[in-house]
């Protein structure tokens, strides 16, 4: 039986990231021309979507904005009709470092985890503000309490997941909260998972569109929410 050559499909949510997601996008292609890339842009109001028109990408487009835990699901689940094996979560922002996929995709292969995740704490990080290092750390607290699951890392939006042998892994969490509720899945689904170290880039432009304090106080609340209305 032929081995299906597009067993990977790389899922980039974009959202307003004109600036880069074409660089962004041109050095995936290029290292990666054996995987499918797979860019879902969540009704973005400037122009990502025809900066992400590049020969070689599958481009899918929300009409309404629902958020990026919507924009990851609907990767994945075309990621699925594709015929993929493994599915990697990748911002569209720059921040992630392509090199760190091939290290990802290893750990799956060789049956170590049916999830990995990536961990900036393990690695190594770039020009990364103290404040968001102690909100990020802070942030392993609230995962442990409501999950049980202890990580130096619990809302790395580099991931890499075997969605095959999960068909029903599925996130409901339309905006933020999904990073939470991936560690409720995690454990629900008695997946097995690794956290390895990759590479975070902090770079003026990705900092001005991050989260702040405030955003990180919604998104607890909208994991809550979220939790007592399914």
């Amino acid at each position: 039986m032929k081995k299906n050559r597009y067993e990977v499909a790389i899922v980039i949510p974009l959202y307003n990231e004109e600036k880069i997601v074409k660089d962004v996008l041109t050095e995936l292609r290029e290292k990666y021309p054996e995987y499918r890339i797979i860019v879902v842009d969540d009704c973005s109001s400037d122009n990502s979507y025809k900066e992400a028109c590049l020969e070689g990408i599958y481009l899918l487009k929300h009409m309404v904005n629902l958020g990026q835990g919507a924009t990851l699901q609907t990767g994945i689940e075309y990621a699925r009709e594709l015929g993929c094996k493994y599915a990697v979560t990748f911002d569209s922002d720059g921040q992630h470092n392509p090199d760190d996929i091939e290290s990802f995709i290893k750990v799956l292969k060789e049956g170590e985890a049916d999830i990995v995740l990536g961990s900036r704490f393990l690695g190594s990080t770039e020009n990364m503000p103290t404040s968001k290092r102690y909100l990020l750390k802070a942030s392993r607290f609230f995962t442990w309490i409501t999950t049980g699951i202890w990580l130096t890392d619990s809302h790395n939006g580099f991931r890499a997941i075997n969605i095959e042998k999960f068909p029903n892994f599925e996130i409901t969490q339309n905006r933020m909260a999904h990073a939470s509720e991936i560690i409720g899945i995690i454990k629900n689904l008695n997946m097995r998972y690794k956290e390895i170290p990759c590479h975070i880039r902090y770079t003026d432009y990705s900092l001005n569109k991050g989260q702040s304090m405030w955003n990180s106080i919604n998104i607890v609340l909208d994991f809550f929410v979220g939790n007592l209305i399914k």
